[in-house]
């Protein structure tokens, strides 16, 4: 229990620090006190009640709901980002500016950063990064089979030479298409150097920039061709599937759900995503809501940047 002396000195202290701006250092040599005594103050001031101290969330930030999505799924870090309309092709450019932003705060030299090759979000965080400064010995790798249509391969060209230039990184492409024409074909072209040694430098990623894609390709992915057929999609949805990370298909659950396509696909494995220090997914829109769910309880991302209104249904009871 505080002695009336002492509380009358933890309130001057507190005046002085919160309502004066005056700094720990010079309340020190004003009071006679050393600075680790005047620290001590301010604390038991917070813990007597004397300080209270809040934080006004401005408008257009969620820290509510990001906090509800990493208590309910365990995650890193969320981050909701605030937009006018519950539109999937409105949003991108909302998450991409988000997701670059973070990329740009949170990135040290030296790390390996894999991205997928055929998503939306992931080509408008491209679009929206900027240099930063400072950075040196990054590598963009590659995560997905990224040889496609030739109509639509600057996507892929686009996600990771163009993050690999604003980030005086080098690119790693992975030259092999997303989805083999066979289990043997796959295998082959696994075995191949170059493909090789793409896939030997997903054990060293440290950051993992992913879409999550619902069961039905979105038009990226179709136009690029590494897609299923019809009748593979239908067994898939057949067996429970809701969507895919990397062409990596799960359940509502989040179990992987496998009807012979995982071993056509050339890629990042599931396992392999969970071990990757930071899996960001940037991913939102109704359409994606069920993807996104199962995706988070797979435990296949641990850091999700996604929009207001996705976020409200993935929290609702």
């Amino acid at each position: 229990m505080a002695s009336p002396e002492e509380l009358r000195l933890m309130t001057r202290v507190a005046r002085m620090y919160y309502t004066e701006g005056v700094r720990q250092p010079q309340i020190a040599r004003r009071l006679g006190l050393s600075q680790a005594r005047v620290s001590r103050l301010l604390s038991k001031a917070e813990q007597h009640g004397i300080v209270r101290i809040t934080v006004s969330p401005p408008a257009g930030t969620h820290p509510e709901l990001e906090g509800a999505l990493q208590e309910r799924y365990g995650l890193r870090l969320a981050l909701v980002v605030e937009v006018g309309e519950d539109d999937e092709q409105r949003i991108l450019p909302e998450l991409g500016a988000a997701a670059a932003y973070y990329l740009e705060a949170t990135l040290r030299s030296g790390d390996v950063i894999g991205i997928s090759s055929w998503s939306a979000s992931l080509l408008a965080l491209v679009d929206h990064l900027h240099p930063a400064p400072g950075l040196a010995g990054v590598r963009v790798v590659q995560v997905l089979g990224g040889v496609g249509d030739p109509a639509a391969a600057e996507h892929a060209t686009r996600l990771t030479d163009r993050m690999a230039r604003v980030l005086h990184g080098d690119a790693v492409h992975l030259p092999s298409p997303g989805v083999a024409g066979s289990a043997a074909s796959a295998k082959a072209l696994r075995e191949d150097p170059f493909v090789a040694a793409g896939l030997a430098l997903f054990d060293g990623i440290t950051v993992a920039l992913v879409g999550i894609g619902s069961l039905e390709p979105s038009r990226v992915l179709a136009s690029s061709g590494n897609v299923f057929s019809a009748a593979e999609i239908e067994r898939l949805r057949a067996a429970g599937a809701v969507g895919d990370v990397c062409l990596n298909f799960f359940d509502a659950a989040g179990t992987p759900v496998d009807t012979g396509t995982a071993e056509r696909v050339i890629g990042i494995t599931p396992d392999g995503l969970r071990a990757v220090p930071r899996c960001v997914a940037v991913a939102g829109g109704r359409r994606k809501t069920e993807a996104v769910r199962g995706a988070l309880r797979g435990g296949l991302v641990n850091v999700l940047i996604t929009d207001r209104f996705t976020a409200e249904r993935l929290t609702r009871p």
